[in-house]
C-alpha cells in the first residue's frame, strides 16, 4: 500500500499541511502553482478589495479553467498520437507491400532472364543447325 505523504507549504502567506500519497515534491510544486495563480490575481486593478469569497471563486474558476485547457491538449496529443500510430502502421503495411511488389519483381526479371538466356542459346543452336545445312 502506498504511503501517505505530508509537507508543510506556504500558500497565500499561510502555512499549510498538504497530505497525499504523491510525493512531497508534487506537494510543493502543487503549493507554488497556487502562489503563481494567486500573484497574477494580485497584480490585477482592485482584486485586493474584493471579498474573500470573490477571490477564491476567481482563483477556482481561473484553476478550473487552466484544467479544462490542460485536459483538452492531452486529449488533442492523444488524438494527434493516435493518428500518427494508424498512419505509421498504414505506411509499414504500404512498405510491406512494396517490398513483395519490389521481390515479385525481381524474380519476374530474373526469370526473364533465364528465358533470354534460353532464347538466346536455342537461337545460337538454331544458328550452328543452318550452317551444317549450308
Amino acid at each position: 500500500m502506498a504511503v501517505k505523504n505530508k509537507a508543510q507549504v506556504i500558500i497565500g502567506g499561510k502555512v499549510v499541511t498538504l497530505s497525499g500519497y504523491e510525493s512531497e515534491e508534487y506537494l510543493h510544486q502543487v503549493a507554488s502553482y497556487m502562489n503563481r495563480k494567486i500573484n497574477e490575481f494580485s497584480e490585477l486593478p482592485g482584486y485586493t478589495r474584493l471579498p474573500m469569497e470573490t477571490k477564491h471563486n476567481l482563483l477556482s474558476l481561473n484553476i478550473s479553467d487552466d484544467y479544462f485547457k490542460a485536459k483538452k491538449q492531452a486529449e488533442d496529443y492523444e488524438q494527434d498520437l493516435q493518428r500518427k500510430d494508424q498512419e505509421m502502421y498504414d505506411l509499414k503495411h504500404e512498405l510491406i507491400d512494396i517490398q513483395m511488389k519490389l521481390e515479385e519483381a525481381q524474380k519476374s526479371f530474373l526469370d526473364a532472364e533465364d528465358q533470354k538466356q534460353d532464347l538466346e542459346s536455342r537461337v545460337r543452336e538454331l544458328e550452328r543447325e543452318l550452317e551444317k545445312i549450308r
